[in-house]
């Protein structure tokens, strides 16, 4: 199928895996909605047949807040780049998961902002090449595993594209979740991460999270490599159901106090 992403990019792989996880729950398609932001990662809302919402660069949480609330039957999914969900999005991310709104957040991960050029990302490691990092990158990056538990996500995961079979599971896990789903995908770039840090060409870097990614529930000290699955999943009261319960309530005060 032709598509906009470069050759070898792992977000085409992202896109079939959650296609899968759809099918396979059998969801309505007229009941779905796709928002996304600005960036690679975004394109993919072009290529479902749902309602999408092709929104700003860092605020597709902010309108799928909106949404939510407004129809809290639908089922919202929210494809972001590490950049557009961590760096101008971050607040509106970790509101999101403090309020445990029910929406399925993707964070494609692919340690680079690769529409507009290469530049370091929130989530780029320390000594990265990046465009804006030419010497290598001196920031700290965020886990955005351990950054969305301690904000109160209430499912959280974390997969590679090429794991497709695990990941497609786990993204059928978070859309059942009723809460704040994240999952984080490590999605090639040998466009610009790749080729500024030596990874090779897609495959080798395919082979590369193949050969640096260990189950979280495998027994001992990761001894360095990328921890994958499901880290998180637990039930709270869900923001719009509460949302949802409270208004009711107001309601029907007003009602009573018409009839005095």
């Amino acid at each position: 199928m032709p598509h906009i992403w470069c050759p070898g990019c792992g977000h085409g792989i992202v896109l079939g895996a959650l296609l899968r996880a759809v099918e396979r729950m059998g969801l309505d398609r007229n009941n779905m909605v796709m928002v996304s932001g600005i960036g690679c990662s975004s394109r993919i809302e072009g290529y479902v047949d749902f309602h999408t919402l092709h929104t700003l660069h860092g605020r597709a949480l902010a309108f799928a807040t909106g949404v939510k609330l407004a129809r809290p039957e639908l089922t919202i999914l929210v494809p972001m780049g590490d950049g557009d969900a961590l760096a101008i999005g971050g607040n509106h991310f970790i509101h999101a998961a403090r309020r445990n709104i029910d929406l399925t957040a993707i964070i494609m991960n692919n340690l680079t902002y690769g529409m507009t050029g290469g530049q370091s990302s929130p989530l780029s490691g320390c000594g990265e090449y990046a465009t804006t990092a030419p010497f290598g990158n001196l920031d700290r990056p965020f886990d955005a595993v351990e950054l969305a538990t301690a904000a109160g996500a209430t499912f959280v995961a974390r997969s590679t594209t090429y794991h497709v079979q695990e990941l497609s599971r786990i993204l059928e896990l978070a859309i059942k979740h009723k809460g704040f789903s994240v999952v984080e995908v490590l999605s090639q770039c040998p466009t610009y991460y790749g080729r500024k840090n030596d990874r090779g060409d897609a495959v080798e870097m395919l082979k590369w999270y193949r050969d640096n990614a260990i189950s979280v529930s495998a027994a001992g000290d990761a001894g360095g490599k990328i921890k994958v699955g499901v880290f998180l999943d637990i039930e709270k009261p869900e923001f719009a159901a509460s949302y949802s319960v409270m208004a009711a309530g107001v309601a029907d005060g007003a009602k009573s106090e018409g009839t005095k």
